[in-house]
């Protein structure tokens, strides 16, 4: 090799070098960019722990691949680092493809943010409050007090009811009276108290109105929206006062009745029977 061929080598190692360095500086800051959005955005649904595992996952990832971009600048074969990379990639992928799955759900259920601690959801079968998102599986506290573990990518895959997402949610009841009470009376009297009550929604509001005329009752249909934080507790709260307000009114709630006729009248039915001294 010439001097001249030294000097033209030189030169095209010294920019390799430099871009090597561009890249791998390049890499890292976008891998702190990534860390502090992630913390920004993700803190008040992950654990602090658990957080900074993930960011630190990521952040290798990343440089990972800028080693891999920067890399082929120099006369370094990846051929074999590529196979050998690749039949552990593969060993490893058959004995660990739950956690990629599960780890790969629980980034797409961190971005995606259908849930996060606190809300009152039901996911498949399992009805509860989250308590905790983790990288891997999300811990969910069922209405009996059960802690139950659901990995993430059953999570991503099931479908997802958050009964609190909305800032308010609806509930109605049927009310049952008899046809022999004024039924425009019961629903003023009912409709006046919702209005009455702080945590029912002004927009939009109750509706109180007559669905049904049923077998043995006239059916008042009433609707009411209420923030979701409340909702259990105003539903509770507001069929117990309902009853007692059209009670007190002297309006009646009618028990199932049946009239049965016969088609051939009994023979001596309706007469007094004789009196034995």
């Amino acid at each position: 090799m010439g001097w001249l061929d030294t000097v033209v080598y030189d030169n095209i190692t010294y920019y390799h070098l430099v871009f090597f360095a561009v890249v791998i500086i390049a890499a890292f800051a976008i891998a702190k960019i990534v860390s502090v959005y992630l913390k920004k955005t993700m803190s008040d649904r992950v654990e602090k722990s658990e957080l900074d595992t993930l960011i630190k996952i990521i952040q290798v990832g990343i440089i990972l691949i800028g080693v891999y971009i920067g890399l082929p600048r120099f006369e370094f074969d990846l051929a074999d680092v590529v196979l050998i990379g690749g039949t552990l990639t593969i060993v490893i992928g058959f004995a660990t493809q739950k956690v990629g799955s599960n780890f790969a759900s629980g980034l797409f259920l961190l971005l995606e943010r259908p849930i996060k601690p606190g809300d009152n959801v039901r996911i498949g079968t399992v009805a509860g409050i989250v308590q905790e998102i983790h990288v891997l599986s999300t811990i969910v506290r069922d209405y009996e007090g059960i802690y139950v573990r659901i990995p993430n990518e059953k999570v991503f895959t099931s479908d997802i009811t958050n009964f609190v997402t909305n800032v308010a949610r609806r509930f109605e009841y049927s009310v049952g009276i008899s046809y022999s009470d004024d039924a425009g009376l019961a629903m003023g009297v009912i409709y006046r108290l919702l209005e009455q009550h702080p945590f029912i929604l002004k927009h939009p509001g109750p509706s109180v109105f007559l669905d049904e005329l049923a077998d043995s009752s006239v059916v008042i249909r009433v609707t009411i929206w209420c923030p979701s934080e409340v909702w259990w507790s105003v539903r509770t709260e507001m069929l117990r006062e309902i009853k007692k307000a059209i009670e007190a009114e002297g309006i009646t709630i009618p028990f199932p009745q049946r009239v049965i006729t016969f088609a051939n009248a009994i023979p001596g039915a309706g007469k007094d029977k004789e009196r034995v001294s």
